[in-house]
Parts: structure tokens; C-alpha cells; sequence
């Protein structure tokens, strides 16, 4: 029995910068943080050794793998060349919330398919892995930041390079300061599910060409640079003035982004006391992010109390084995 655990992702600044059409050209950033809500999966022998069996949403048992309905499945199956091995996952958190849990299930399914073949993969490898799974021989119109993300762990700034490598590294801070940006950070569910690879194509479209929603771009670009900057010498409360910045110009790259009622809720929390905030993930539904100084955190809930709060601290291991028999 193998059992993995992989940490969903919160992004801060710089999102859509990774998608290729414009990092290809430009350059990309993201700042962004791995949460203690978790991807677990796990995996051991068939009882019928001819037989793989997967359990999600659904349970599929097959002979042959090329019968898989379920995409990163198959794909991971095939390229790993496992079979006769009855695979689980369950989510803390329902997919298509913005937290990046599609790509959490590809990094922590390719990690415990490592373990269960006794190989070792590094953090690297295995998020390169899910990148060409989900984005070259899937298909997806996505970005490499979720990957990533689930697979480092941790508070990170990512720099994706014209060539398609990604660099990654740690935002240091002292610790009374990181204690400070994990306290004042509150997420609120608004409910629904989007498609990011729907909304992602329309903004990859409106980004590779030169005009306002690429200059944009750019400009978050340059926030996740000052971002960083600020974090390392300790000065947290920026973050929520480049949250708000950021969300405003992010609002700009595609429809489908926000609508009247998430402008609705972020006005308020900022009437409240927040000082800035985003919503997670491509948009459309999921989780509002704000930034809240500690005295104003209650008033800012209280006044969203038709949202449901999400309690969390940071992870700081990535997607990892808990379990080897």
C-alpha cells in the first residue's frame, strides 16, 4: 500500500503569466503558497491481478488501459507503464474551486505511481512530468504554475523563462513576519465551479497579442517582482495593496473572470476592512482570497456570512509518501 499526500495552491500574484503564450515571449512570475488542504491517493495491488481498478468520482475496472475513461489516468498509466493496481483519491477540497486541484491529482498520482515502482523522482522531475501530461499530450490550455506548486510546496516564486524551464525559489522571511501574512490571509467560499481550461483559452488568446490585456499582463509581472522584493524585507501589509492592483487588471484578460456577485462580495469585504483580495484560480467561482489586518479579520467575516470560511495554514513539504507498507 502506497499512500501520497499533495498540497492544493493558493497564488498570490502573476497568475496567467505561465501560460506559453506569453512567457514565450515575455517571460512569466508567480508568488504563490501550498495550503494544508490536500490531494490524497492510494494505490496497491489488484485483487485481480489482470484487473486496474480506479476509484474517484466514479469507479472504473478494466483489462486493457487504453479503456480508461478518465484522462490523467490513462495518460499517467500508460506512460509510466503500471497496471494491475487499484488506485484511490479523495480531495479536502471539490475540484474546480481555483485551489489547482487538477493538477495537485496529477503530481501526487505521478508521485505515488514513482512509489509504487520503488523509483525515485525528484520534485523537478515530477513536476515537469505533470506539465507534459496535462498540457502537451493532453492537450489542456493551461499553465505550469499548479504543477509546480504542488510539487515543491511551500512559499515560492516561480519564473518561467522563454525556453519553457521553470526556476524556482523560496521567499525568505523572518519569522514573525511570515507568521503575520499566514494570520492575515482569510479564503470564502462563493460556490460553483469553473472550467479554467476554458477560461485560460480566452485569455491566452487576448494575451498573445500585443495590445491592453497584454501590457496588463506585464504590469503583474512587475507587482509579483515588487512582491517579492517587499515579502523578503518583512513588509507584509503590501501584499494587500498588490492584491488589489493585481485583481483589477486580471479582471481585464478574459469574461468569465468575475461577475456582479464576486464584485459584490469583494466591495464588501473591502467596505469592511480588507485591504485587497482576488479570486483563486482562473475564475468565475472557487474561494475569495483577502488580505485583512488581524484587528478587522471578524468584521470582514461577519459581513460575508453568506460565504463559508475555509480555516488553513501553509504547507511547507509539497506532495510527499505518507504511507509505504
Amino acid at each position: 500500500m502506497i499512500i501520497t499526500r499533495t498540497p492544493f495552491r493558493v497564488s498570490l500574484c502573476g497568475g496567467g503569466s505561465d501560460l506559453p503564450s506569453f512567457y514565450e515571449k515575455h517571460g512569466g512570475c508567480v508568488i504563490s503558497t501550498t495550503i494544508n488542504k490536500y490531494m490524497y491517493i492510494t494505490a496497491h495491488p489488484s485483487f485481480q491481478g489482470d484487473s486496474t481498478v480506479l476509484k474517484y468520482s466514479k469507479t472504473e475496472n478494466v483489462k486493457d488501459i487504453d479503456k480508461i475513461e478518465h484522462p490523467i489516468f490513462k495518460q499517467c498509466l500508460k506512460d509510466l507503464n503500471v497496471d494491475g493496481v487499484e488506485i484511490t483519491s479523495i480531495a479536502d477540497i471539490p475540484q474546480g474551486t481555483g485551489l489547482g486541484s487538477s493538477s495537485s491529482f496529477t503530481v501526487g498520482l505521478l508521485n505515488t505511481l514513482a512509489c509504487y515502482k520503488r523509483e525515485f523522482v525528484s520534485k523537478e522531475e515530477i513536476a515537469n512530468k505533470a506539465c507534459e501530461v496535462e498540457i502537451e499530450e493532453l492537450g489542456n490550455m493551461i499553465g505550469k504554475q499548479d504543477q509546480y506548486a504542488a510539487a515543491y510546496g511551500g512559499l515560492n516564486y516561480y519564473q518561467f523563462n522563454k525556453d519553457g524551464s521553470v526556476y524556482v525559489e523560496p521567499i525568505l522571511m523572518n519569522k514573525e513576519a511570515f507568521h503575520k501574512l499566514e494570520e492575515n490571509l482569510i479564503m470564502m467560499y462563493v460556490g460553483g465551479v469553473h472550467s479554467a481550461s476554458s477560461i485560460l483559452k480566452e485569455q491566452s488568446k487576448n494575451v498573445g497579442t500585443l495590445g491592453d490585456k497584454e501590457r496588463n499582463l506585464q504590469k503583474m509581472c512587475e507587482l509579483t517582482h515588487k512582491l517579492k522584493k517587499e515579502l523578503e524585507q518583512g513588509n507584509v501589509d503590501v501584499l494587500g495593496e498588490i492584491l488589489h492592483e493585481s485583481w483589477m487588471l486580471k479582471k481585464t484578460l478574459a469574461s468569465g473572470i468575475s461577475n456582479p456577485n464576486i464584485d459584490k462580495w469583494y466591495d464588501i469585504a473591502i467596505k469592511n476592512g480588507a485591504i485587497g483580495g482576488k479570486l483563486l484560480g482562473a475564475g468565475g467561482g472557487g474561494f475569495l482570497l483577502f488580505y485583512v489586518p488581524k484587528e478587522n479579520k471578524q468584521k470582514v467575516i461577519d459581513s460575508l456570512s453568506e460565504l463559508t470560511e475555509l480555516d488553513f495554514k501553509f504547507d511547507h513539504q509539497g506532495t510527499i509518501p505518507i504511507f509505504v507498507s
